[in-house]
């Protein structure tokens, strides 16, 4: 397997767990489904409008992240995707929680990383103009 095609399947294995499960909990979230609004609402404190907020921002970024050109939005995307995830991952931290609360918050993080470092060059925001 050539260098290029190798960072291409890299870069796909962790876009698709991107987008599987940023999609995942983003449908969750919007559906209110009782673990989401557990957790948010009565074990972290957050207000319950944060998870509709946060479940289509991240519903956004996934569409974002998947569909061909728009660079600049993909580089907004994946920042929020970060902010969002590290934002989990010190409140489950701040809280106390356990390893197993920590743990999907570090793995999202890693995938996030992983799918925006290994990203091919279409994909990319380019900082030089035509």
């Amino acid at each position: 397997m050539t260098n290029q095609r190798s960072k291409t399947v890299t870069y796909w294995i962790f876009t698709g767990f991107l987008a599987f499960g940023m999609l995942a909990q983003g449908i969750t979230q919007v559906l209110h489904v009782q673990g989401y609004v557990d957790m948010i609402v009565l074990k972290l404190g957050y207000p319950l409008y944060l998870l509709t907020i946060i479940g289509i921002w991240k519903i956004l970024g996934v569409i974002a992240i998947l569909i061909p050109r728009f660079a600049l939005l993909k580089e907004w995307a994946y920042a929020g995707f970060f902010f969002v995830m590290s934002g989990a991952l010190f409140s489950h931290l701040a809280n106390r929680d356990g390893i197993l609360d920590i743990l999907p918050s570090v793995f999202l993080l890693m995938v996030i990383v992983g799918s925006w470092y290994f990203r091919p060059i279409d994909r990319k925001l380019s900082l030089i103009p035509n």
